[in-house]
């Protein structure tokens, strides 16, 4: 389980696919300690959540691999993610450990288009639309999940949403790189999933 509070934001500094293009094998560097990093562990990247299978640290930096399966490449954005990509990425949550975000289980949906971008005076305004089965899910002032982020859902009209971005949040995520265009994961709130599945169960 993750908090959608972003850690650090790596770059993907290798890229092997396989013959079949079922599976990529990547390399990402981070500012994590090495030495913390263990085999199995679990690391949301850019809100996919994904398992280190070796790590080790070249010219001073740690880089860390893990493996993005069909399933992951079908979904979300890992399918365009090449070498130079950068992701956000957070360390999975540990007991005793602050929830500053919101319960975020690292299995993206599907993703989202950025519909616009409106740079503000104190803020960022951005507009996505997503799909009519993951836009019942989206609420006003409900939690939502975007490339990894826990966000507060600003605005709900049809299948678009809009999310208002601090300047903090757009200095140490990659949100701050976002246009128009753009395909962004995305993880609708648990709760709302878990509150739909009753309704459907009691009708």
């Amino acid at each position: 389980m993750f908090t959608g509070i972003v850690t650090d934001i790596g770059e993907i500094v290798g890229f092997t696919p396989t013959a079949q293009g079922q599976l990529h094998r990547l390399r990402i560097a981070c500012r994590y300690d090495q030495t913390t990093i263990a085999d199995g562990a679990s690391i949301a990247c850019s809100g996919v959540c994904l398992t280190v299978v070796a790590s080790g640290v070249e010219g001073g930096r740690t880089w860390f691999d893990v493996d993005a399966a069909a399933e992951t490449l079908a979904l979300t954005t890992a399918k365009h993610w090449k070498v130079g990509t950068r992701l956000n990425l957070e360390r999975a949550l540990k007991i005793g450990d602050e929830l500053g975000g919101h319960i975020v289980a690292g299995h993206a949906d599907g993703v989202a288009t950025l519909v616009s971008r409106e740079d503000l005076p104190d803020m960022a305004r951005f507009e996505l639309a997503t799909t009519r089965e993951l836009a019942r899910f989206i609420a006003t002032k409900g939690s939502i999940t975007l490339d990894g982020v826990s966000l507060t859902v600003n605005t709900v009209r049809d299948v678009t949403f809009s999310v208002l971005i601090i300047p903090h949040t757009l200095t140490v995520t990659t949100i701050g790189g976002w246009k128009a265009g753009a395909e962004v994961n995305i993880e609708v709130d648990l709760m709302a999933r878990y509150a739909a599945r009753l309704t459907e169960m009691t009708v």
